[in-house]
């Protein structure tokens, strides 16, 4: 029978092919719209009939390249995926997979002038109906949770994969915490695997290179100055060097575009959808970045949703000082929720100081008061972990912050810094200058001796005579033989910033792990330290 220019919209149903026969490599080749409607208003004629038998019929069926047609076919095959997800529950997770598949775009291949060109169809029309129809199921069959089988599809993380997965999370808020944590566990991934030493060292040595290459091209040809001029530089340019921070870089811009499209409607900030939202990513936060060592970039998710209102802040913060408090949650949590705090204190300029500071500084003291008089005073940071990061955190914050606090009124903030009784805590019998990052021990001593905040009677002794009796007797400062600390890094922190990476915390959570000593003459860091203005 002739099928080419026949109009299949109005012809009746063809019955010369009976199931079982050569019907699923005939239905393959089908390629014009109206035999698709045709074959699909076929299938759900008797969707009642394709039990687990005809099993190889459907999953030819459900791929069927149907995104990207006519109107009339994309309506006829969302009717068809309803209809058989309501006679054949058996079929709806390999439905729901399609779907989900069809979140990351197809490769296309086009050959030019002999060289192939890989691009991608990323129509933002099929993926805004691969979204819905993803929600259309679920709603409809009542899966409100992403299982594991979904889960598998999300090998590795991409843009217009991620971008449709929260699109599902705006259209079904219920779904919206596992589509984040599982979007996060996939970041979270990529983050460890790029430390950002390695990345910065990645992007240093292009940026050299090109400069490079650059200079003995203009050593080898007499160019004009304009042309060379023409040139872009490669620090000016988005995209990183780095494969793996590229593709981080790329879905952490997904992932904030969709905190504030969330957070805002008409430009106007939602208090109760950022509510709801925060609720979800502190949720996300506690389970799988808070235990996570070494993550760089993916917790400032929730860093720039705490920037839209100081509430939201606040509230992370008295969150990170429940989990510090709490003894129920392993030592190593806890360390890392003090660290959490100070670096957030220390790095977030839309955050006052104080607030915090009254809260560590005292537990700090009662936690002191509470060792004295027991068997267990002394430096251990197996017994005194959360002690030691939760002072940690609070030297860093002063690092950076100490500014803001004497700012404005000089004698009432430093009447505020003698009042946080810091010397005490220095002090004390658990000796938390020997156990925290010797970065942070120096920089935290150069400010209290500054504003004579702590009393160290034993610094550098600069008398030339009578030094000579004393010398043989000091310990002088050495750096540590484990410890690679470089001109640049010191002057980040003396700067009270990160160059080119202005956003990024200095500190990690649990980080001071590979810094258990600092030099035996406490308190006294390099003269550089001393002679440089704060």
């Amino acid at each position: 029978m002739e099928i080419e220019g026949r109009d299949f919209m109005n012809t009746p149903p063809l019955k010369t092919v009976r199931f079982g026969g050569n019907v699923v490599a005939t239905l393959a080749k089908f390629k014009q719209d109206a035999q698709i409607i045709n074959w699909l208003q076929e299938f759900r004629n008797c969707v009642t009939q394709l039990s687990k038998d005809h099993e190889q019929l459907i999953y030819v069926a459900l791929r069927l390249p149907w995104l990207g047609r006519s109107p009339a076919v994309v309506e006829e095959y969302l009717s068809f995926l309803s209809n058989l997800v309501s006679a054949q529950t058996v079929y709806l997770r390999a439905c729901l997979k399609m779907v989900v598949s069809n979140f990351k775009p197809k490769r296309v291949k086009i050959c030019e002038g002999g060289v192939d060109i890989s691009d991608s169809d990323d129509d933002d029309e099929s993926r805004t109906v691969m979204s819905i129809t993803f929600c259309q199921v679920v709603v409809q069959y009542g899966c409100l949770s992403l299982s594991p089988g979904l889960m598998v599809v999300f090998h590795s993380p991409q843009e217009c994969y991620v971008h449709n997965l929260l699109r599902v999370a705006v259209y079904i808020p219920s779904l919206r915490r596992d589509v984040l944590e599982l979007i996060i566990s996939r970041m979270l991934k990529l983050d460890v695997s790029a430390p950002r030493g390695e990345i910065e060292e990645v992007e240093e040595n292009t940026v050299q290179q090109e400069l490079k290459g650059e200079q003995e091209e203009e050593g080898l040809f007499d160019m004009d100055e304009d042309v060379c001029s023409v040139k872009s530089s490669p620090a000016g340019t988005n995209v990183m060097v780095h494969p793996v921070a590229e593709r981080l870089d790329t879905l952490m811009v997904v992932l904030l575009a969709f905190i504030k499209d969330m957070c805002h409607v008409n430009g106007c900030l939602d208090v109760e959808r950022t509510k709801d939202l925060y609720k979800d990513l502190v949720c996300v936060f506690d389970k799988l970045i808070l235990p996570t060592h070494a993550s760089c970039h993916v917790q400032y998710a929730l860093f720039y949703l705490c920037s839209f209102r100081l509430a939201l802040a606040e509230a992370f913060l008295e969150h990170l000082w429940r989990l510090l408090q709490s003894p129920s949650h392993p030592a190593v949590l806890r360390q890392s929720a003090a660290g959490y705090m100070g670096s957030f204190l220390a790095r977030a300029n839309f955050l006052t100081v104080r607030a915090c500071l009254d809260l560590l500084v005292p537990w700090l003291h009662l936690y002191i008061d509470s060792q004295d008089s027991g068997s267990r005073a002394y430096c251990d940071i197996t017994l005194h972990g959360p002690f030691y990061n939760a002072c940690q955190a609070v030297f860093y914050t002063l690092i950076f912050r100490h500014r803001s606090i004497l700012e404005g009124n000089m004698k009432k903030g430093l009447a505020y810094l003698q009042s946080l009784n810091l010397e005490r805590i220095v002090m004390c019998q658990l000796n938390p200058l020997k156990v925290c990052l010797p970065a942070v021990t120096n920089m935290f001593a150069a400010i209290t001796r500054k504003y004579q905040l702590v009393f160290f009677p034993f610094d550098p002794y600069v008398l030339k005579r009578s030094s000579k009796l004393i010398e043989p007797l000091y310990q002088v400062w050495e750096e540590p033989a484990d410890t690679e600390c470089s001109d640049a890094d010191e002057d980040d922190f003396l700067r009270g910033e990160t160059p080119e990476t202005k956003g990024v915390m200095g500190m990690t959570p649990g980080s001071y792990e590979s810094h258990l000593h600092s030099p035996s003459s406490v308190g006294s860091p390099p003269i550089s330290f001393l002679q440089r203005p704060f």
